[in-house]
């Protein structure tokens, strides 16, 4: 079982990479699942918007796509997020970047954990779970 991160066409971002895979494992128990393999790419809008015309026939910029592989109870799947989104989000939504950056992270996790975000009930729950998991970062209980 692994958490791999890798960087395409953007330095790769400052991250604690164990700390980092300790916070998704503790995240995930919350929701009595395990971690399985999963793949974080972290890559330009030009990179994302490729993939998401490719796999999805989306043709905009998102800030995250996650493909799914979960079986039962155990959480795998390849996560792609776009610096660039997240950095232009941060400036909108007045946020930090590395606390916008730990939020993007973790809702792909929630999205493996079951959690969706098409509906406003939803989306207030999708919010609140990070929230709550950044809260545990922050804290360090991870």
């Amino acid at each position: 079982m692994a958490i791999s991160f890798q960087s395409e066409n953007v330095d790769f971002p400052a991250i604690k990479k164990r700390d980092t895979a300790n916070w998704i494992k503790a995240v995930a128990k919350k929701y009595d699942r395990q971690v399985g393999e999963i793949s974080y790419l972290f890559c330009d809008d030009k990179k994302i918007l490729e993939i998401n015309r490719q796999y999805l026939q989306h043709d905009f910029y998102t800030d995250i796509i996650t493909f799914d592989y979960t079986e039962n109870k155990t959480i795998s799947g390849d996560i792609t997020i776009s610096l660039d989104t997240v950095r232009s989000n941060s400036q909108q939504y007045q946020t930090e970047y590395a606390e916008e950056l730990n939020r993007v992270i973790i809702h792909g996790i929630l999205h493996l954990c079951g959690l969706d975000d098409h509906t406003e009930a939803e989306k207030k729950a999708m919010r609140e779970a990070e929230n709550s998991a950044l809260l545990l970062l922050k804290n360090g209980a991870a």
